[in-house]
């Protein structure tokens, strides 16, 4: 297995550098196998999120819809998967960021029974409770 940063999968998401995306390209679907999987962690995904909306200005839609893609990919392992796919469709159903829900899912992955925050807008995410 191989550990994926963040500037790795931005590149081969958006493609807007020839040097590094060609090499991200490669990496990624050519060098990552079923066999050699590709490791993803849950920090390279909440960083991934917030570059391709920060910087890309991407919407929460394109950004659900890469996070699925990568989701899908047998040649990659997400670091708790089902957390960052109920993240994933939160974020696809406008509802927060995905920081927000991958904050939510995890805890109750955790056992927690909620996720207190001053944030009005986490806030309406299943999980958190507003303080």
């Amino acid at each position: 297995m191989i550990g994926l940063d963040t500037n790795i999968v931005v590149r081969y998401l958006t493609q807007d550098d020839p040097a590094q995306s060609r090499k991200a390209t490669q990496i990624i679907e050519s060098r990552l196998t079923e066999d050699q999987l590709g490791f993803i962690s849950l920090v390279t995904m909440a960083e991934t999120a917030w570059v391709l909306e920060q910087t890309y200005h991407h919407s929460n839609g394109e950004i659900a819809g890469a996070i699925e893609m990568m989701l899908q990919a047998d040649s990659l392992l997400i670091q708790n998967e089902q957390e960052v796919f109920t993240a994933m469709v939160t974020l696809k159903t406008g509802q927060g960021t995905f920081a927000d829900a991958l904050t939510a899912a995890l805890a109750r992955w955790a056992g927690c029974s909620s996720t207190l925050t001053f944030d009005r807008k986490a806030s309406r995410i299943d999980g958190f409770e507003l303080t």
